[in-house]
């Protein structure tokens, strides 16, 4: 045996190692995912992630290869969380509620922390039309849109592990309803008038509410919605005087119990 040819022996038993070693820690992450579940833990840890992130920086101080080892790590991380959402939700997860009630900012926060694929449904259509929302009810007028998604939500569902965040009137067709069930749970977001204002009160990208920004109005329209988002909705979270963490952890368990009482029905 030459050189090169020791020296790809060598390679070849590292990446053994390498492989062994993720097969561990795979099982190890949904080992955690169990106990947490098993001692209504919180799921989400951020603390615990930037934790690990000074640990890795720590051992990698002054190494030659500290931005390359890096980039595996942060895959490694990626694939973490896959896991952690597979074990979780083998469904997509559907918000929904009135605009200003988080929607954006939850599913991005649920999509970086389950590495889950994101689809916020007024930029999909956004960017498919290549027109702003008040452009396409200027120029084609609401009923196309709905109609646009409509077309977009009986797309998503034929896909799962995804966070997809609806428009704040996709609930009032019954259609869409069953869409979103097909192969999802939905999540009502709600907040009190005074919070949903004081979000969009500095907005241009709501037509519905062109001429009428102010908390009296806003409260109407969203009494008219109410009993439509709480029938469509399986679970149900305030967002008022929350942060991000909080109201994901909620979202989680929730949907954790849900899943749990239908298991017990079944079985």
């Amino acid at each position: 045996m030459n050189d090169l040819e020791m020296y790809r022996e060598q390679l070849a038993l590292c990446d053994d190692k390498i492989i062994d070693a993720l097969v561990e820690r795979n099982a190890i992450i949904e080992k955690i995912m169990a106990y947490k579940e098993t001692y209504g833990m919180p799921i989400l840890q951020p603390a615990q992630e930037a934790k690990q992130e000074r640990r890795l920086n720590e051992k990698l101080k002054d190494n030659k290869y500290q931005d390359e080892i890096h980039d595996v790590f942060k895959r490694i991380l990626r694939n973490s969380k896959r896991i952690q959402a597979r074990k979780l939700f083998s469904y997509n997860i559907v918000l929904i509620g009135f605009m200003g009630a988080g929607k954006s900012t939850i599913s991005d926060y649920l999509s970086t922390m389950f590495d889950m694929k994101l689809v916020e449904m007024d930029q999909e259509i956004v960017e498919r039309e290549e027109m702003s929302i008040p452009d396409i009810f200027a120029t084609y007028g609401e009923e196309y849109f709905r109609n646009l998604e409509t077309n977009l939500l009986k797309e998503l569902q034929e896909g799962e592990n995804c966070i997809i965040s609806c428009g704040g009137g996709v609930v009032m067709r019954e259609e869409n309803a069953d869409h979103m069930k097909k192969n999802g749970r939905v999540v009502l977001l709600t907040a009190k008038p005074e919070t949903i204002y004081e979000r969009v009160k500095d907005s241009d990208e709501r037509p519905i509410l062109n001429g009428n920004m102010n908390v009296e109005y806003i409260s109407g329209l969203m009494e008219k919605r109410k009993e439509r988002y709480e029938a469509v909705a399986d679970v149900t979270v305030a967002t008022d005087g929350k942060n991000v963490t909080q109201i994901c952890e909620e979202i989680i368990a929730k949907l954790i119990a849900l899943d749990n009482e239908q298991d017990n029905k079944q079985a």
